[in-house]
C-alpha cells in the first residue's frame, strides 16, 4: 500500500510538472519582475542616505498611501542611525493607524494534511522526513476541529495543506464547504471566512476555490533569491520550479480570486533583498491587475522535528532586524495587511505590534487534528514547526484590549464586495478604516456577549466605551445612531450585523 501511494504521488507530481507552464504569458520574454541585479544595485547606490531624505520619504509615504519606489525603500533599509530608526518605527505606526486604525484581526490556522511531494530543506513536512507522522483529516474530522474553533469564538480561519494528490483542489474545496457548514452555540459560533494557504494552482483550479467562497489565497515565495531558492527547493519537485510559484498570484487574479497574500520565510536569505522583492511583487500586481497584495506575511524560521537546516541558517533575522523589516514593509506598501503569527513569542509580539501589524492568531495549534485531540509527546511529529506563543484566544483578546487594540472578527467586506480593486481604493484614501472601526466594534461586541470570560468582558467593555467616543467624531450622526441601534440588537440576540 505504501509503495502504491508513493507511485501515485510521483505520477501526479510528474503530470503537474509537464503541464502548461502557467507563467510565460505574464513575462516579458525571459525577463521577470524580480530583477536581482537591479535590487542589489539599488541597495548599493542608496547607502548612507541623508536624514533629510529619509524624513521626506516618510512624509510622502504617510501622505500618499502609495508604494514606495525601490530607491526610496532601499534608502530606508540603509539607515544606520538608531535615532532615525525610531522615527521610521513611529512613521510605520502612523501609516497603520491612518489606513486601519487600531484594530487587529484575529484568526486561527487549521492544518488539514501534512502529506507533501516536495522536499524543502527547512520544512518538517518534506517528503524525506521519516520522523513525521503523516495524516490527512477526513471531512468529519474537519468539522469536529471547526466545532472547537468556532466554540472559542473564532470567525476566520486559514487552512493549510501540503502539496500532494491527497490534498488537491477538490479536497481543498470540500474542506471549505465542510468548514462553512458548522454551527455551534445555537448558530452563534460559526466560521464566516476561510483563507487558504496552499500550493500554487492553475487558473481553472483557482476558479473552483473562487466559486466555493475562498477568502484570501496565500502563497509565499519563501525567498525571491533564485540561487537560494534552488538550493532549498530540490529541482525534482514541483516547488523547485521558481517561476511557477512566482506567478501564482497572476493566475489567482486572472481567475477572479481578487484577495491574494504574498510573503517570505525570513532566514533563508538577506532580509533587505526580500523587502525590495516583496515591494517589486506588489508593484507588479498593481500594474498588471490594479490590485496589490491584500496581505504580506513574514514568518521567521522556527525549530522543527528532524530539520537541522533551521539551526544552521546563515541568514537568521535578529529581533532588531525583524522590527526594521516590519516597519519598512509597512511604509513601503502602506495599504497591505501585515500578518504576525504565533510563531513569535509574546515579548516579540508586544514589541512589533505598534509597527503596523493588522492580523494575528491566538489559540493556535498546528498539528493535524490537534484542536480536538491531544498528542502530547507526538505533537512535534505532526506539525510543521514549533509555536512561540500558545495563549488561548480569550487571553490574547484581553491582552490586546489592555494595550488599546480592538479585536475585529469582521468579514463584512467580502459580503459587501469590498475586495480587490475596490478595497485598494478605500485603503489608499483612508476610508476603509471607518468601515474597519465600525465593524470591529460590532464583532467585538458579539465576542464579549457570546464567548468572553468575565475578566475579558470587563476589559472589553471599557475599551468599547472608548471606541464609541472616538467613532462619534468620525462618522455622521445618522451612522452613529445606526451603530448604537446595531449594538442594542446584538444585546437582544441578533448576530452578523455590519456596515
Amino acid at each position: 500500500m505504501w509503495v502504491e501511494s508513493v507511485r501515485v504521488a510521483k505520477n501526479w507530481m510528474e503530470s503537474r510538472l509537464k503541464g502548461e507552464d502557467g507563467y510565460s504569458k505574464y513575462m516579458d520574454g525571459e525577463k521577470t519582475f524580480i530583477d536581482e541585479e537591479k535590487i542589489f544595485k539599488t541597495l548599493k547606490e542608496n547607502r548612507d542616505p541623508k536624514p533629510a531624505r529619509i524624513r521626506s520619504i516618510i512624509d510622502e509615504a504617510i501622505e500618499s498611501k502609495e508604494c514606495l519606489s525601490l530607491e526610496d525603500c532601499a534608502a530606508l533599509l540603509n539607515v544606520k542611525n538608531e535615532e532615525l530608526w525610531k522615527e521610521i518605527f513611529q512613521a510605520a505606526g502612523e501609516v497603520k493607524k491612518q489606513v486601519y486604525d487600531n484594530r487587529i484581526v484575529t484568526f486561527a490556522p487549521l492544518y488539514c494534511s501534512n502529506y507533501c511531494v516536495n522536499n524543502c530543506l527547512y520544512c518538517a513536512f518534506r517528503r524525506e522526513n521519516s520522523v513525521e507522522i503523516r495524516r490527512r483529516l477526513t471531512l468529519d474530522e474537519i468539522r469536529r476541529e471547526v466545532e472547537v474553533l468556532a466554540g472559542m469564538g473564532h470567525k476566520r480561519l486559514i487552512t493549510s495543506y501540503g502539496e500532494h494528490p491527497l490534498s488537491d483542489v477538490n479536497y481543498i474545496a470540500d474542506t471549505l464547504r465542510a468548514i462553512y457548514s458548522v454551527k455551534v452555540k445555537g448558530g452563534r459560533g460559526e466560521i464566516r471566512r476561510v483563507n487558504v494557504n496552499a500550493a500554487p494552482m492553475t487558473v481553472e483550479e483557482l476558479e473552483i476555490l473562487r466559486d466555493v467562497g475562498i477568502g484570501t489565497f496565500q502563497v509565499f515565495q519563501e525567498t525571491y533569491h533564485r540561487k537560494t531558492y534552488s538550493e532549498v527547493h530540490p529541482p525534482d519537485t514541483i516547488k523547485g520550479n521558481y517561476f511557477w510559484r512566482l506567478y501564482c498570484m497572476h493566475r489567482a487574479l486572472e481567475a477572479g480570486v481578487d484577495d491574494v497574500g504574498i510573503g517570505v520565510l525570513l532566514g533563508l536569505f538577506d532580509w533587505r533583498f526580500e523587502v525590495l522583492s516583496l515591494l517589486s511583487h506588489s508593484i507588479e500586481l498593481e500594474e498588471k491587475f490594479g490590485v496589490g497584495p491584500h496581505t504580506i506575511s513574514f514568518p521567521r524560521l522556527r525549530p522543527a522535528a528532524n530539520t537541522p537546516f533551521v539551526q544552521n541558517s546563515a541568514y537568521k533575522v535578529s529581533d532588531e532586524d525583524f522590527m526594521k523589516f516590519i516597519a519598512v514593509v509597512r511604509i513601503a506598501v502602506p495599504y497591505t495587511g501585515m500578518i504576525l503569527t504565533a510563531r513569535e513569542p509574546e515579548h516579540i509580539r508586544r514589541r512589533v505590534l505598534p509597527l503596523g501589524i493588522t492580523q494575528t492568531d491566538f489559540g493556535s495549534k498546528i498539528g493535524i487534528g490537534s484542536y480536538r485531540e491531544s498528542y502530547n509527546k507526538q505533537e512535534a511529529k505532526i506539525q510543521q514547526f514549533l509555536l512561540g506563543d500558545t495563549r488561548e484566544l480569550d487571553e490574547g483578546i484581553r491582552w490586546l484590549a489592555e494595550m488599546g487594540y480592538i479585536v475585529s472578527f469582521c468579514t463584512a467586506g467580502y459580503r459587501c464586495g469590498r475586495t480587490g480593486v475596490k478595497i485598494m481604493k478605500l485603503l489608499k484614501t483612508g476610508r476603509e478604516k471607518i468601515f474597519c472601526k465600525l465593524n470591529a466594534i460590532l464583532t467585538f461586541k458579539e465576542y464579549l456577549e457570546d464567548f468572553a470570560s468575565e475578566e475579558t468582558k470587563r476589559v472589553g467593555e471599557e475599551l468599547l466605551e472608548k471606541e464609541l467616543k472616538e467613532v462619534k467624531d468620525l462618522v455622521s450622526e445618522r451612522t452613529y445612531e445606526k451603530l448604537i441601534e446595531y449594538l442594542s440588537r446584538i444585546e437582544d440576540g441578533e448576530r452578523d450585523l455590519y456596515f
